[in-house]
């Protein structure tokens, strides 16, 4: 009992830290940053939903949104976005799932097997919500070095080099971290309910026992006399 209390807490704070990672990596703005910070004055960042000027000298931060969300956009930027909001809702639901499976939460105390079953399932959207976050960040990723690697192969400058940023890392490592969990949380809850069904039918067969016993037992000590009792009453009723 004390194990499957230690995996669900670590499975718990892992989901926590997982799900703030990949909420924070979809609405910041530095997936993308100017590779020429040394020579530049500004660092310059992209994101999924604007773009962030920070002067280096004063701190002074503008930022521009892209045009309304059903503006023409790379095909890149749409399908990250919706892999990331997608990734969100899952561990965010993940989370809220195991925090009700926690055996020191007071819902449904008297069904362990229930709440056995939340946590499997908060496992599983953890490990859904992995899918698409790792691939959208990964995607962005490959596709910025991609298109760097391209431009220098090619002796193309355009004024600024992008490489990818912090929100970009923040999202791989949220990802991993919904593997981690949901993989933790799947796998040895899954045992835990395994041994505790064996449990309950090797039980079974002994209450089942005990209980004819118990009727055995009953009907031997009846006594006699009321026996005798009931039969002489069942003759007076007939008569």
């Amino acid at each position: 009992a004390d194990m499957k209390f230690f995996l669900q807490y670590v499975g718990c704070i892992f989901a926590f830290f997982s799900a703030g990672f990949l909420i924070i990596s979809t609405w910041t703005d530095c997936w993308m940053v100017n590779a020429d910070d040394s020579l530049e004055v500004s660092i310059k960042c992209r994101g999924l939903w604007w773009e962030c000027v920070t002067n280096v000298f004063d701190g002074i931060q503008t930022c521009d949104e892209y045009d309304s969300i059903y503006a023409e956009h790379s095909v890149k930027l749409v399908l990250t976005r919706a892999m990331m909001i997608t990734a969100d809702i899952l561990s965010g639901l993940g989370f809220l799932f195991l925090v009700l499976g926690l055996d020191c939460v007071k819902f449904l105390p008297d069904e362990p097997h229930i709440k056995l079953r939340i946590c499997l399932a908060s496992g599983v959207m953890l490990l859904l919500a992995g899918l698409p976050g790792i691939t959208g960040s990964v995607w962005y990723a490959v596709d910025v070095y991609v298109e760097r690697s391209s431009l220098l192969f090619h002796n193309v400058f355009l004024g600024i080099q992008y490489k990818f940023g912090w929100s970009c890392w923040l999202g791989m490592a949220g990802s991993f971290g919904c593997f981690l969990s949901g993989s933790l949380l799947t796998c040895c809850m899954y045992l835990f309910r395994e041994s505790s069904s064996g449990r309950l039918h090797s039980a079974y067969p002994l209450r089942k026992g005990y209980s004819s016993a118990t009727t055995v037992v009953t009907n031997a000590h009846f006594p006699s006399s009321q026996t005798a009792t009931s039969k002489m009453y069942a003759v007076d009723t007939r008569v």
